[in-house]
């Protein structure tokens, strides 16, 4: 499999100048404006996508809260999130704006192997994990997971996973669990697909022979009867979710598309503070549990040290999918 560079060409550079002005006017005020009064979160993705949804949800219970009086959401897409992420890391002691980041990030970032990474900036709290299953179509010969196993060691390469951007958590756990199937990661047939939709109707078509992707994106199709679930890449099952585990069933995967946010380089120890409890009055709150439920989101709140050392292991381990994958 050939490397896959991620070019940004003459599109990206249109973004980059758009929302990098975006971003310096939402930043600009920083100093000026506490966080308690005007807050800006950035979502590193386009409108409509998870990041995006993310901080929007976040948005509506800032305000309904009344955490935070004035709230935006400004979009810089591109590139796995890695856009947005150089941009941010260029408004060195904002203290009124945060980036929206998370697995999705990481694998991009090991894919990428650019210069910024998310050792640049200063980690406030890690909120919630979305679990990837992996599924096929209900009228799928396949039915369970060793039917899928066997099907995939006897044709690698003709036994396809459609899933989201290359360095995702769906393309990365396709790795793992090829890895330890006994399957050469290099022979993973993995289809990236720009949106949900596209990679259900290549799963539904039987394009693909089998799907990864977040379960909350898959929960209607799974509870209709249209798509059969396989795993779940969560450490254990999860509450009302009639799925097993990767771990339950003998293959030692947990992963989760991890959603968090973290501040800019620069910001005093006051301004991680305050942001800290903005974040951590945001989780406790009853709007933010009622989001966490009606997205299928599981909490795993962590802040300080102990998020900036999940971040690290998190780094480390991609870097290692990745290169088994020979990306």
């Amino acid at each position: 499999m050939q490397r896959r560079t991620l070019l940004h060409g003459a599109f990206g550079a249109v973004v980059a100048v758009t929302t990098g002005a975006a971003l310096a006017s939402a930043a600009g005020s920083s100093g000026r404006a506490e966080a308690r009064s005007t807050l800006t979160l950035i979502a590193p993705a386009a409108p409509g996508g998870g990041w995006d949804g993310f901080a929007r949800e976040a948005q509506q219970v800032l305000r309904g809260a009344s955490i935070v009086n004035n709230v935006q959401v400004v979009n810089i897409p591109g590139a796995g999130g890695t856009i947005g992420l150089s941009q941010f890391v260029g408004q060195t002691g904002s203290e009124d704006t945060l980036l929206v980041t998370g697995g999705v990030m990481v694998g991009a970032i090991a894919l990428d192997e650019g210069d910024t990474t998310l050792a640049d900036v200063v980690p406030i709290a890690r909120l919630a994990d979305d679990f990837a299953a992996l599924v096929v179509p209900a009228d799928s010969e396949i039915q369970d997971l060793d039917g899928f196993l066997a099907a995939w060691k006897e044709n690698p390469r003709g036994t396809s996973i459609g899933g989201g951007s290359l360095g995702s958590i769906d393309h990365l756990m396709s790795g793992r669990l090829a890895q330890l199937a006994g399957i050469d990661p290099k022979d993973l047939n993995y289809i990236a697909y720009s949106g949900g939709g596209e990679a259900l109707n290549s799963l539904l078509s039987h394009t693909t022979t089998a799907g990864s992707s977040g379960y909350n994106e898959l929960s209607d199709q799974i509870e209709a009867g249209t798509l059969r679930a396989l795993a779940i890449s969560s450490p254990e099952r999860l509450d009302g979710i009639d799925v097993p585990t990767f771990t339950e069933l003998g293959v030692d995967i947990a992963m989760s598309n991890w959603r968090g946010l973290v501040a800019a380089p620069g910001i005093t120890e006051e301004a991680r503070a305050e942001f800290t409890a903005i974040i951590t009055e945001m989780r406790e709150s009853a709007e933010w549990k009622d989001t966490l439920q009606r997205n299928d989101w599981t909490d795993s709140f962590l802040t300080g040290d102990d998020f900036a050392q999940y971040i690290a292991d998190e780094t480390e381990q991609a870097r290692g999918i990745v290169s088994d994958l020979g990306l």
